[in-house]
């Protein structure tokens, strides 16, 4: 179960509280921290879906439309940016073995606190290009910041001050293997419980206590369990339940209890299915590396769960997850090529040319804004009829796999050693 940072002594060798220790916190200020709807909260934004419902975004990303207004300097990370109130909130890793949270004043960069603690890990030589820091997306609830560390951890900070809540090592409390590539799903606030993959296992969690409500679709960890994929909460034939992909298998799961409704089977390459399920109507739609496009429609009735599958197309997802936007969905696929295709019919109405390896993508209305891994940011219309790219920029030279957030008329760019804070105009 979770520690009270009372009891961190022990683990870590040093108390939750002592500044510059293994959990060591700095500039600490008390202050109130609300959050509203153009903020961006968690993985994939507001609604957990890549899609805001701000006022009409600019047409335009030059240096007059989208404006710096400030930078600083961090460690490697992919976790994605937070943006709450008046603060943007960072992860990275530091020496190859020290993670370290940060809290900056949003309109100037300045930093607030932050907080540390040992954790690193090497992942496979086949993945080494992708790096060994920290991975997953935190989540914002209530004052509190949930921050997923590479080796397994969970950590609840107090947003306002930095200060450690309580803490769960999953590898410990649940006798599971170190996930070897480290712990990648984001975690998802629903109420008043955590849901993330770890551990072996997908589980709950009390967001106020870190206690462990739950343990379901357990596959151990290690090599061949470790997730990829972060959840959503859906509503499917009028049952409101988490959609889980596991390395193996895309799952409906019980909110109360943990149980599997339904599963289907997605084949992937060594198993990544890396792409958060996207929900259309009763339909779920996934895509996997070394697999295929599926719309699955979902059915419950006095007899049970029935998944079937509706269409299925050769296009394969990576690591990007698409968006969806009326009835077409928009996805960056393996081959680096952008392709749009019809809900409705599972036919493809148009595939660009290549980009880079990996897009993050944001919508609003009938716009998509796409940050490519080499730094470069795109503005599409999204138009079933042809691909439509309004206007690009090159942001960096380095390298930006994490997830952009767009907070109102502000956007929030992770480099791989800093983040960059703009306004958009």
């Amino acid at each position: 179960m979770a520690s009270n940072p009372s009891t961190m002594t022990n683990r870590f060798g040093c108390l939750a509280v002592a500044v510059m220790c293994t959990w060591g916190i700095l500039f600490a200020p008390q202050a109130m921290i609300s959050a509203d709807d153009a903020d961006w909260v968690q993985w994939r934004g507001p609604n957990r879906d890549g899609f805001v419902a701000a006022s009409q975004w600019p047409s335009s990303l030059t240096d007059t439309s989208l404006v710096q207004k400030w930078k600083v300097a961090l460690g490697e990370s992919y976790s994605g940016p937070l943006v709450v109130g008046d603060r943007v909130f960072v992860t990275e890793t530091v020496d190859n073995k020290i993670e370290r949270v940060r809290a900056l004043e949003r309109s100037t960069g300045k930093e607030l606190w932050q907080v540390e603690w040992e954790g690193s890990m090497q992942v496979p030589f086949f993945a080494k290009k992708n790096g060994d820091w920290i991975r997953a997306t935190p989540a914002y609830s209530d004052g509190k910041l949930y921050v997923a560390g590479i080796r397994d951890v969970l950590v609840c900070l107090d947003a306002a001050s930095g200060n450690v809540d309580w803490k769960i090592d999953f590898v410990a409390e649940f006798k599971s293997e170190l996930p070897t590539f480290g712990f990648v799903c984001s975690p998802m606030i629903d109420g008043q419980h955590l849901y993330v993959q770890a551990g072996g296992c997908f589980v709950k969690l009390e967001k106020a206590t870190g206690k462990v409500v739950w343990q379901g679709l357990k596959d151990g960890g290690g090599m061949n369990g470790s997730a990829f994929s972060s959840p959503v909460v859906a509503t499917l034939a009028g049952v409101r339940q988490i959609l889980v992909q596991t390395r193996t298998t895309l799952a409906g799961v019980d909110i109360a209890t943990g149980e599997q409704l339904w599963s289907f089977e997605v084949p992937a390459f060594r198993g990544m299915n890396i792409l958060t399920p996207t929900v259309f109507g009763d339909a779920v739609f996934t895509s996997s590396y070394g697999g295929k496009s599926l719309l699955l429609d979902v059915a419950h009735d006095a007899s049970g769960w029935t998944v079937k599958e509706r269409w299925n197309h050769k296009a394969e997802g990576y690591m990007s997850t698409p968006v969806i936007v009326g009835n077409h969905v928009y996805m960056h696929l393996r081959n680096r090529r952008f392709t749009c295709i019809d809900l409705k019919t599972g036919e493809a109405t148009w595939t660009s040319i290549p980009f880079g390896e990996y897009w993050s993508l944001v919508a609003n209305s009938d716009r998509i804004l796409a940050l490519d891994q080499r730094g470069e940011l795109l503005l599409i219309r999204a138009n079933p009829e042809k691909f439509e790219l309004i206007e690009r920029r090159k942001l960096t030279e380095d390298s930006t796999w994490a997830h952009l957030a767009v907070a109102g008329s502000q956007v929030a760019i992770r480099e791989l050693k800093a983040i960059s804070f703009y306004d958009w105009k």
